[in-house]
């Protein structure tokens, strides 16, 4: 007999018929007479609740299925004669593939901390929670290709070692075959980098957009969808050493368009998690309300669907740093001293500031835009005031910045005499500027960091949590 899957059989249209489901147990209760198994495949949130008679397979069976066994189950599905499903299986064949020794296995049907199951990845899929989260990271995944191949962009695969670094940042992990203990040195006691495997000092990559910019001046549209790496020691809920990123570039953009796409491109992943993920997306909603219900009123976040369609709903404001900073300063928030960090003309805005303007002064998404040229890349488009730069920022609602991007500055002059303002090797760096001395054109795009946004979706508190195995400061298990 040919296996369905959970979620076909949920659906109600077996009722009547004998049907072959395998999974793991969630939880098994019963009585002396009657056993009631909640087997789960990972094809949906909710389970199938299975009807065992005791007298027929016997306890002697029935002691070695516990949480997390991996069974097969023949029966007859029919309809529930109890609340909280529509159907149920009446067991007439189980085979158990696996078993799980219940004094042993560490994730019982019990609550977990977010810690232990983090200490725990290699598991946690298998919790109510993370089946949920990795099942919406896929559709979100599955979304952004089926967004950028609608419209005609071409997927670019860039590469992950590189010898540049594009935001100028120095955060970089090293690749090397270099004897680490004993390396070779040139005569003045440098590492001699020649001996090593490419010749040079290579890095794991911090984004594929200068390559992505190679691809879109011949391409016309290009998107990457890779991972990227940041050696910076920091642990917060908001960062990771190894995450991916989602990096559009776009020839013959300027910021308008640039704009223009990104709001259409986060509308559409939104709604596509809306309309395709919707049981997933209300038990994550549920998980958050009972987790917050201790906090203050206005501590609390945002009903979970009622935050996305927030998203969705709204057209996204469109306002210049400079009157963002504007109105921060301005703001009875402000004038009270409530805000942790300064607000001034020339600083990076921190999340408490985008998440003001979000959430209360605005009330509605946001992109920022025309940035101070000193606290932004080298490859941001100059503006006419020679102080900003066409840059954008895209804030949500609880998070702050979703999306960071510029238009590019396709001047050859301004963008080599802008490297060397920043100390960017020019000489280096010559087959990115040969895209500016043969046939330049104005051009866009931005990056979407694929875990902050899965944060958002998913309503999770901590970034660790929507990645399988999250690679932190002196974290690289499993």
């Amino acid at each position: 007999m040919k296996r369905l899957k959970i979620k076909e059989v949920l659906t109600g249209d077996q009722i009547g018929k004998e049907v072959l489901v395998k999974g793991w147990v969630r939880t098994k209760r019963g009585s002396k007479n009657v056993n009631f198994i909640a087997l789960n495949d990972g094809s949906t949130i909710n389970n199938l609740q299975v009807v065992v008679d005791v007298d027929k397979f016997g306890e002697e069976l029935l002691k070695d299925i516990n949480t997390s066994a991996s069974l097969g189950i023949t029966g007859d599905l029919v309809e529930s004669q109890g609340s909280g499903q529509k159907v149920e299986l009446n067991a007439k064949e189980i085979i158990i593939y696996g078993k799980a020794d219940p004094d042993k296995y560490p994730i019982q049907p019990k609550r977990h901390t977010l810690e232990f199951l983090r200490e725990n990845a290699h598991l946690r899929f298998r919790t109510a929670t993370f089946s949920a989260v990795f099942r919406i990271r896929h559709a979100m995944a599955f979304a952004i290709h089926n967004y950028f191949n609608d419209k005609g962009f071409v997927y670019l695969h860039t590469p992950i070692i590189t010898a540049s670094d594009a935001e100028g940042a120095g955060q970089m992990f090293r690749v090397s075959t270099l004897d680490a203990k004993n390396p070779p040195l040139t005569e003045d006691g440098a590492i001699d980098f020649s001996q090593d495997f490419f010749g040079k000092p290579t890095n794991l990559t911090v984004s594929g957009q200068l390559e992505g910019e190679l691809g879109a001046t011949a391409l016309g549209e290009i998107y990457t969808f890779g991972p990227t790496f940041r050696a910076e020691n920091s642990n917060t809920t908001r960062h990771l050493a190894e995450f991916w990123m989602i990096e559009p570039e776009m020839a013959f953009y300027e910021l308008v368009d640039n704009m223009d796409l990104a709001e259409e491109f986060l509308k559409y992943l939104i709604r596509y998690a809306l309309d395709n993920c919707l049981d997933d997306l209300k038990f994550l909603s549920e998980r958050l309300v009972n987790e917050e219900k201790d906090k203050p009123q206005d501590q609390r976040s945002m009903e979970l669907i009622e935050k996305l369609n927030f998203v969705v709903s709204n057209d996204f404001v469109r306002c210049t740093y400079t009157e963002a900073v504007d109105i921060l300063k301005n703001s009875k928030t402000c004038k009270a001293g409530k805000f942790q960090f300064p607000v001034e003309w020339g600083v990076d805005l921190q999340s408490e500031h985008e998440r003001y303007l979000v959430e209360k002064h605005f009330k509605k998404p946001v992109i920022l835009i025309n940035y101070p040229k000193d606290i932004k890349a080298f490859y941001m488009k100059q503006n006419d005031d020679n102080k900003t730069v066409a840059a954008m920022d895209v804030l949500f609602p609880q998070i702050g910045e979703i999306i960071g991007g510029s238009q590019r500055e396709e001047d050859l002059n301004k963008l080599e005499t802008r490297m060397k303002e920043m100390h960017i090797p020019v000489e280096e760096m010559s087959w990115y500027l040969d895209t500016r001395r043969f046939g330049t054109v104005p051009h866009a795009g931005f990056g979407l960091g694929f875990e902050r946004f899965i944060l958002f979706v998913t309503g999770m508190g901590n970034i660790r949590d929507v990645i399988a195995f999250p690679r932190t400061p002196k974290n690289a298990e499993f």
